[in-house]
């Protein structure tokens, strides 16, 4: 199975903690912020942070249909997605929106990734760029993305 590539950023954490924590982090972060604020981004040519929201919320809505998807259907062949294509589809929406998508549709997956049984977790699909992977690999692979972004936005809280 191919390794997660945001493994670093969610080290040794427990990625069904990882999921259920890091949006209200996230929302504490950024509850008091302007709109000003939400177009900072962490480097010069990088998104701003209203364009990480709703990369965001993107990535909760694709992902989480990925895991319902290979869950109930036998086979299941993903449908890659290019996170560059999708943004601009939705780029008239405001962060605070992104935010609020993004967290509503954690409250809807992290309860799915909490409850699968070790077969379900296990559960298998798959991805034309990265072969077989299992649903149990997908919770780790949003944890470590969510906890990848998190810092992100961090450094541009720490900004002046």
């Amino acid at each position: 199975m191919q390794p997660n590539p945001y493994a670093d950023a969610l080290g040794t954490r427990d990625p069904l903690d990882a999921l259920g924590e890091t949006p209200g982090r996230l929302r504490a972060m950024v509850e008091a912020w302007t709109s000003d604020q939400f177009e900072r981004s962490h480097a010069p040519g990088k998104w701003s942070v209203r364009q990480v929201l709703i990369h965001l919320a993107q990535t909760e809505l694709a992902l989480g249909t990925r895991a319902r998807f290979a869950l109930s259907q036998p086979a299941y062949v993903a449908q890659s997605f290019s996170q560059d294509e999708w943004l601009p589809l939705d780029s008239s929406v405001d962060a605070r929106t992104a935010l609020d998508v993004y967290t509503t549709l954690r409250r809807l997956n992290a309860p799915l990734f909490r409850n699968l049984t070790p077969d379900q977790r296990d559960r298998t699909f798959a991805h034309p760029e990265y072969g077989a992977l299992s649903v149990g690999w997908v919770a780790h692979q949003m944890a470590g993305h969510d906890l990848h972004h998190l810092k992100q936005i961090e450094s541009v809280n720490a900004q002046p």
